[in-house]
């Protein structure tokens, strides 16, 4: 199965289209507001914004996303640009980011591109996963930490999204509210990919990589994936 193959198998899943009419309620916006989505992937979310009446434009820093999510919409803007660097000028009511921010180095630089790009009193709503804090259901605790950590390990920011609070308060945001939502995943879903990484990087043998991935294909296994939404306004 292909990545583009993948994110589209999870996007389609019931929970995920769940989280992201949250995350469009989230915004508090009324119809005509434009909206700029950063990290919009093949533009499914632009597309359901546009589809609620806003004036939604896309960024994604993969200019084969942003191909792709042309294609997929010739009628939406999509453009090509990093979350540290937009290239937009401003005048939006509202900043969406899913996903983005656990690959961000320097979240503190993207936070304050939204705050450049967001009118006074626009809304801001970041959606993520803690990488460090999924719940899984196994018989081998030890093997699958260890797993659990590898996965993490390659991640810029694996626990960002526990900080949103702060950051968001900490960098010219106001009304702050977090919610943390549980998103079940069938562990042999997210468990190929977790083995996969953490034999590469060394954590666990390829023989216990097999062993725990055999017992996450196993019917009933399920991978528990906490995710926050944060949401703000700009102050004035």
């Amino acid at each position: 199965m292909s990545l583009m193959q993948r994110l589209d198998a999870a996007d389609a899943r019931p929970e995920a289209a769940s989280l992201r009419s949250r995350t469009y309620e989230l915004l508090r916006l009324e119809p005509g507001s434009a909206v700029l989505d950063v990290g919009c992937g093949a533009g499914r979310a632009v597309a359901e914004l546009s589809s609620l009446g806003f004036r939604a434009v896309g960024v994604d820093l993969s200019s084969e996303m942003v191909e792709e999510a042309r294609r997929r919409s010739p009628d939406l803007e999509f453009l090509t640009g990093d979350a540290c660097s937009l290239p937009v000028d401003g005048g939006f009511a509202g900043y969406r980011a899913d996903k983005v921010f656990h690959e961000l180095a320097e979240p503190s630089r993207a936070l304050a591109e939204a705050r450049r790009v967001l009118v006074p009193g626009g809304r801001i709503v970041l959606s993520g996963h803690d990488w460090e804090a999924l719940v899984i259901d196994s018989s081998y605790p030890a093997l699958t930490r260890e797993i659990v950590r590898a996965r993490a390990s390659v991640i810029t920011a694996p626990r960002v999204a526990r900080g949103f609070r702060r950051l968001l308060s900490g960098y010219g945001f106001g009304e702050v509210a977090v919610e943390v939502v549980t998103a079940t995943v069938d562990g042999g879903l997210l468990g190929r990919v977790m083995v996969e990484v953490a034999v590469r990087v060394g954590a666990v043998s390829v023989e216990e990589g097999e062993i725990w991935l055999t017992e996450q294909l196993e019917e009933g296994r399920l991978v528990a994936v906490p995710q926050f939404l944060a949401s703000g306004s700009a102050r004035r």
